[in-house]
Formats: structure tokens, sequence, C-alpha cells
């Protein structure tokens, strides 16, 4: 456990010492907030820091720094390097500068600093790309808690009548996101979320506490390098270029969060707040993903025996990441922790969901030009939006790879619009004449693993010299691009 415990070293001092120089390179001051200048009672509403610390950790979070860890654990150890470095450098730094922009300009979203910073017609793609990936993740974050709570309920109660029906769960999460998604955001948003951040770190501390106590003997970084772990059992030959870096995203750099941030953007009373919230933020989903990972590094390869091999039930769930929740939670917490962590997973997705469908209804009213303070008019846009989740939830449960297309779609989706979000920031830098080689190196990496994943795993399926030589060329292009747009901006200025 020496490379988990150097790795949540890492962390928190990557958020003391990187995280303070990002918030020196972008300079907050002391100017009014969207929260102050633009208060609606709707959308624009001050709200305690640490309040909108908890929801923000919680809009970011859903399944992915659980879920995504557990799947990126099967690559082995070189996991924890991504999910360091990645957050630290990348994803942290993500979170906080599109979320200071936000708040710089009105509490914009994502869409709108795009097309500022990088022009009308990336500015469109993104308005259609980003809806549809919230779309996306209402639908996947309906059905894996409705999952989890049909077999929460249904294993622990005799009969469970409606509590054990998955259908009945979804309907109900909708009903809920229709109603979170309508009202203030101080009404539901401010007051339940924070519990539900409170249960998703406990269930992360606890879990801790108890790789403490089992002191599991897996695999370090430097037994297996930075290769995949390739054991046999889990029968996973993924590559760990470009696949590691897709698999775990909201552990490391999500593009989704900056279709998160804007919502606190628009309830932060002073800039000075943006480190805790907006870095801060991430780097909690960091040491969630590296715990969460380290479970699973227990489950697949402890030593000598494997964690799937010590419990009841293990071979059945080795690729399912909400069944190895389950299993882990109910064996290292006991019935009570189990469900109050059980829950916390469960809140996760549920809340990012509503906020993907919150994000989505302001994204499309500010495109349409349509005050959201009337009920009326955010039906307007809340029915439409609602029925294509709905035929997209519909879509998926009829197809038995329905929920793989999505979620795939999804990841690679979700790393895209952290690209174009690190070149609207690196834009943004340039022309400030601030340090911007802080996003240009993220923006040029993730450029790389995007077109790479694209070619190689969804789309054409290329392999080997073909793939990576692809990779080289996007690299080397986009690159070129950024020195030519470069010296013309010098020039011009």
């Amino acid at each position: 456990m020496i490379t988990f415990m150097v790795s949540l070293v890492a962390l928190v001092l990557g958020y003391v010492l990187y995280g303070r120089f990002v918030e020196r390179v972008f300079g907050v001051d002391d100017r009014q907030t969207p929260a102050v200048s633009m208060a609606d009672g709707v959308d624009y509403v001050v709200l305690p820091s640490w309040k909108i610390f908890m929801i923000q950790f919680l809009n970011i979070a859903g399944t992915g720094p659980i879920f995504g860890a557990i799947m990126g654990a099967k690559f082995g150890p070189v996991a924890y390097l991504w999910i360091v470095l990645g957050c630290i450098f990348a994803g942290a730094t993500h979170d906080y500068l599109s979320g200071m922009l936000s708040m710089r300009h009105g509490g914009a979203n994502l869409p709108e600093i795009i097309g500022r910073y990088l022009g009308n017609a990336p500015k469109q793609v993104m308005l259609v790309f980003s809806v549809f990936l919230l779309m996306m993740v209402g639908a996947v974050f309906v059905y894996s808690p409705a999952s989890l709570l049909q077999k929460l309920f249904g294993s622990n109660m005799a009969d469970a009548g409606l509590l054990g029906d998955s259908t009945f769960w979804i309907i109900v999460i909708f009903i809920y996101y229709l109603i979170a998604t309508m009202l203030p955001i101080d009404k539901i948003i401010g007051k339940v979320y924070p519990l539900f951040a409170f249960a998703l770190l406990f269930m992360a501390a606890a879990l801790l506490i108890m790789l403490f106590v089992k002191q599991p003997n897996i695999p370090e970084l430097w037994e297996s390098g930075l290769g995949n772990w390739g054991v046999d059992h889990l029968n996973f030959t993924k590559s760990v270029f470009p696949c590691l870096f897709i698999t775990i995203a909201c552990g490391a750099i999500s593009g989704f969060h900056a279709t998160q941030s804007p919502l606190m953007a628009r309830c932060i009373k002073h800039e000075k707040l943006g480190r805790p919230i907006f870095y801060g933020s991430m780097i909690t989903e960091g040491l969630v993903a590296l715990i969460w990972a380290t479970v699973a590094m227990y489950f697949f390869y402890n030593e000598p025996t494997a964690g799937y091999e010590e419990m009841a039930g293990g071979k059945e769930v080795l690729s399912a990441a909400p069944g190895i929740v389950s299993l882990v939670c109910e064996n290292w917490l006991g019935f009570f922790g189990s469900i109050l962590a059980i829950l916390g997973v469960v809140a996760a997705p549920i809340t990012s969901g509503d906020t993907a469908l919150r994000s989505a209804r302001l994204i499309v009213a500010d495109f349409i030009h349509l005050e959201q303070k009337s009920i009326r008019k955010r039906l307007y846009i809340c029915v439409p939006l609602f029925a294509a989740v709905i035929a997209l939830l519909i879509w998926q449960m009829a197809n038995p790879e329905g929920f793989d297309v999505i979620w795939s779609w999804f990841g690679w989706s979700n790393q895209t619009l952290s690209v174009f979000t690190l070149w609207a920031i690196t834009v943004y830098l340039v022309r400030q004449k601030k340090n911007y080689f802080i996003t240009l190196i993220p923006a040029l990496f993730m450029t790389v693993v995007c077109m790479t994943y694209l070619v190689s795993e969804q789309a054409f399926h290329l392999q080997g010299v073909a793939a990576y030589a692809i990779s080289i060329a996007t690299f080397v292009t986009a690159l070129v691009w950024f020195c030519l747009w470069y010296k013309k901006t010098e020039k011009t200025n």
C-alpha cells in the first residue's frame, strides 16, 4: 500500500502547492460575483461556501470516481499515476479555471465560454454536443442507481414488492429529476445535496479506515511499471493508452465538470472561494477515486488470496462495478454501514443526473434567450428535454448492450468536452498574457487521447502502427495550429 499512501499525500500537496499556483496565475480580485450582481432567487443565489463545496463535489462525482476507478484498477497500479497527475495538473486545473471563467462572465455556460474564445462554429458544435452529453448523463445516471436500489431492497427484504423493481425506481428518480430541475437551486439542491455528499464522503472514509486495518497485499507501481497488469482471470485486454485515460475520467479529468461549475459559479459570494470549491472538489474526488482504486486492487489482485475469492459471489461480479461496490460494502462495513455507503453511491449519480439536466435547461435557455424565472417557461424546455432522455433510456433498456454503448460514447464525449474546455482556457490565458502552459500541455495530451480512442476503440478500430501514427499526427497538427495562432496573436497585440 506504499503507492496508495504516497498518492494520498501527493494529492493533498497538489491542492496546497499547485492549486495555489494556479490561483495566482488566474488572479482573483474583489469584484462582485454574479451571485451578488445578478441575483434572481432561482439560479443566481448566494449560498454558504461549505454548502457550495458539498454541492459541487456531489455534482461532479456521479459514479465516475467509483465505477471508473474500479474499472481503471484492472490496468494495475499505473491507475494511481493517472489519478494523481491527472487530477492535480489537468482535472483540478480544468475545473478551477472553467469555474472562474464562468464567474467572470456572469455565470456563463460552457458553450458561451467556448464561443467567446474559440469562435462561433465551435460554440454551435459544443451547444449540441454538451446538451446531448448531459442527456446521456441523465440516462446512464438513472439506470445504475435504480439497479443498486433494486438490489439493496430486493436482497434485504423478504417481500420487497415495488421496492425490488428497478422500473419503479427509474420512475421515482425521474419524478425527482423533474422537481429538482424545475425548483430554485436553494430549495432542494441547496438543502439535500450536502447530506448526500456527507454520505459519499463517509463511505470513502470508512473504506479508507478498513484499508489501513486490513493492510491488503496489493501490487506496487514499481512492481508492474506502466504496462497493463494483464491478469488472465479478468479477461481484460484493453491497452493502457488510450483506454485508461477514458476509463478513469471523473477521478482525473472530466469535461462534464465544466458543465456543472457554472451552477455553483452563480452562487459564490467571493472569488477567493473558487480554489477550495472548484480545485478542492476535484482533489476530493481524486481522493475518493484513489480509495476505490485501492479497494478494487484488493478485489482483483490481493496476494495470496484475491478479494473476489474471499467474498461469496465475488467471481460473479468481476466485470460489474456496481456489484463490486455492493459486495465490498456489505463485507467490510456491515449491514448498516453498507446501507449508508450504498446510499452514498446511489445519491452521487442521481444528483449528478438532475444537475446535468438542470445545466441542459440553462444552456438551451441561454441559447434561445428564454428567461427562467417563470415556471411555465422552465417547462417549455424541461418537457421536450425529459422526453428525449426517457426515449434514450427506453432504447438503452431494450438493447442488451445499450448501457455499454451509451457509457462508452459518454466516456469519449466526456473527455472530448474537456479538450474543448482546455483549449478555450488556453486561449484566454494567452490573451491575458498569463502562464498558458498550465492548460496547453493537458490540452495537447487529452486531444491525442481522444483522437486515439476514437480511431482505435470507438469508430474505426485501427490498431498498432496505424492508430499511433494518427496519434502522432494529431499531436503535431494541434501543436502547429497553436503555434501559428499564437504567432498571429502576438503580432496583433
